[in-house]
């Protein structure tokens, strides 16, 4: 494998730096992007629960917006809780933009890394190509092993441009697919609290007044 990748040439080095950062960026955000660590199960029906009961303070909003980001989107909405309908969907809205936002990170350079891959090998493909022709130009045609090398460097680089950007492109469509399902599930979850939210309150039932104030009454 070291006789490959030095038999790559120059051209390979930026390959293998693209391959490492899309490693990196593809084991993150699949821990990142875990169910359970956007859509915690049974969230959406314990916050309408508090909102139901008013059972909700600052510390209860902090552990929300900490907690996922779905909770996220939680707290936005209950921060305005007492606001008319149009406020309080458009703080989820203006919420829902920064959480997706979070959501999607690194995937443009993952994208990007599944760009240039084939690029970069191409650049490979180029330099190996034109160093063959050097040695060609220099020393003729009578040793082949003299075009050998420039082939084995073009061909090398092409590979492992390939390598690198099938995968990326593959996770980062994959990635993509992932978030717009979340995004989906959260706008689902963010209806059902905006409807609670907005549902009217019971107004109190009145006390039927006492037989001594009937009596007064009365009289």
């Amino acid at each position: 494998m070291l006789e490959i990748l030095l038999a790559g040439g120059w051209a390979l080095l930026p390959i293998l730096v693209c391959s490492l950062v899309a490693l990196a960026i593809v084991f993150e955000r699949f821990w990142a992007l875990r169910r359970a660590a956007v859509l915690p199960p049974g969230l959406g029906a314990e916050v309408r629960q508090w909102a139901r009961s008013a059972q909700l303070d600052a510390a209860h909003l902090e552990a929300l917006q900490k907690g996922s980001p779905l909770g996220e989107l939680f707290a936005g909405a209950l921060a305005v809780r007492d606001r008319p309908r149009d406020i309080i969907k458009e703080r989820i809205e203006d919420t829902g933009r920064h959480v997706v936002h979070r959501m999607e990170r690194y995937l443009n350079t993952l994208g990007t890394i599944a760009l240039i891959g084939p690029l970069l090998g191409l650049l490979g493909t180029v330099v190996g190509l034109i160093r063959m022709f050097l040695n060609v130009m220099a020393g003729g045609i009578g040793d082949p092993t003299k075009m050998a090398g420039g082939i084995g460097e073009a061909l090398i680089c092409t590979a492992f441009g390939l390598i690198v950007s099938i995968p990326a492109y593959v996770l980062h469509r994959y990635f993509r697919s992932k978030v717009g399902g979340y995004v989906v599930q959260m706008e689902k979850e963010a209806t059902a609290l905006l409807d609670d939210l907005s549902a009217p309150r019971a107004a109190p039932r009145r006390r039927a007044p006492t037989a001594d104030v009937a009596a007064t009454q009365a009289d």
